[in-house]
């Protein structure tokens, strides 16, 4: 007699299709999982493509910890013109001369975008996800209000040109771009600030997040035809590639998953998360070890497993 597969939990890479809003992806997924408990680390605009995060059953407790990490995004910058949303979905509200435009060069782009590399500090987008008085910044532009964000401070490690194009009939400059940054940088925002420090106006037209963290777009699928179990990244190996992990003796494991501290244990890296893994290759939980004492900070049911334990169990 075959016993009842455990509920499924883990991570998919989905490549996001332009149009679709993120709650529309994990809709999709809810249905496709047959369980409402699905989450995403890190929304993507309609108009964006690219790397979707998907955390499926007890495996969402993992997405805290995705959601911080740095992102990496191609991008196509328009210069000649900004936009009510700093991006191509928003109305023209500036448009520059054609004599200003032509008057700006490959080596003015690349001094401008060098002031934008760095810890630097950016005002957000009006229309971002923020919430002001608990009310998100876009919901309150599309109800008509005027809203200005408090810039922060963020870390664009890479901005890099790889083209720029100019496009005479429309007046414009697209500048193509590669972007690595720290959670909570908006790639509209830098086209924005990319066009005023050059007094031409920009705004984005086209955005593809190509990673998050450890995880890639090239490891991504797409939504048409997806089946979930054979796509699963099992949460022992998607909380290791993102945080490292431990190996657990048979009796380690047993005292993380009743919450006891772990003492004794070897080199292992202090005052970050860990996985801690059991014998069996399954996630026991997250746990941070300081002055050698290790502290669980998540645990995950003992019948969480992965895609090739879930098989085994059933043989």
């Amino acid at each position: 007699m075959r016993a009842e597969a455990p509920s499924p939990s883990g991570i998919v890479l989905v490549d996001k299709p332009p149009e679709w809003t993120s709650h529309d992806v994990v809709s999709r997924m809810r249905r496709l999982a047959q369980t409402r408990k699905v989450g995403h680390a890190g929304t993507l605009d309609p108009m964006a493509t690219g790397l979707l995060v998907i955390g499926i059953g007890s495996s969402t407790r993992l997405l805290t910890y995705i959601v911080g990490t740095d992102k990496e995004y191609l991008a196509t910058i328009r210069l000649g013109s900004s936009t009510s949303t700093d991006d191509a979905d928003g109305e023209i509200i500036d448009a520059a001369d054609a004599a200003a435009l032509a008057a700006v060069t490959p080596d003015q782009i690349a001094a401008s975008v060098a002031e934008l590399t760095g810890q630097i500090q950016q005002v957000p987008s009006s229309v971002s996800a923020i919430k002001v008085d608990g009310k998100r910044a876009y919901a309150r532009v599309r109800g008509g209000e005027e809203v200005t964000l408090e810039p922060r401070s963020v870390t664009v490690s890479a901005f890099e040109v790889v083209e720029i194009v100019r496009v005479d009939e429309a007046n414009a400059i697209d500048v193509s771009v590669r972007v690595e940054c720290s959670s909570g940088t908006y790639v509209r925002a830098l086209a924005r600030d990319l066009g005023a420090s050059l007094g031409v106006g920009g705004h984005l037209t086209m955005l593809r997040r190509t990673r998050v963290g450890p995880y890639r777009v090239a490891d991504a699928v797409g939504l048409e035809g997806l089946d979930v179990a054979e796509r699963l990244l099992a949460p022992a190996v998607a909380a290791s590639a993102l945080l490292g992990s431990m190996q657990l003796t048979t009796q380690q494991a047993v005292d993380l998953g009743h919450g006891k501290q772990l003492q004794g244990v070897g080199d292992v890296a202090q005052d970050r998360p860990l996985a801690a893994i059991a014998p069996n290759g399954r996630l026991v939980g997250l746990v941070q070890f300081t002055a050698g004492r290790g502290k669980v900070l998540v645990n995950f049911p003992p019948d969480d497993v992965g895609p090739a334990a879930a098989e085994k169990s059933t043989q």
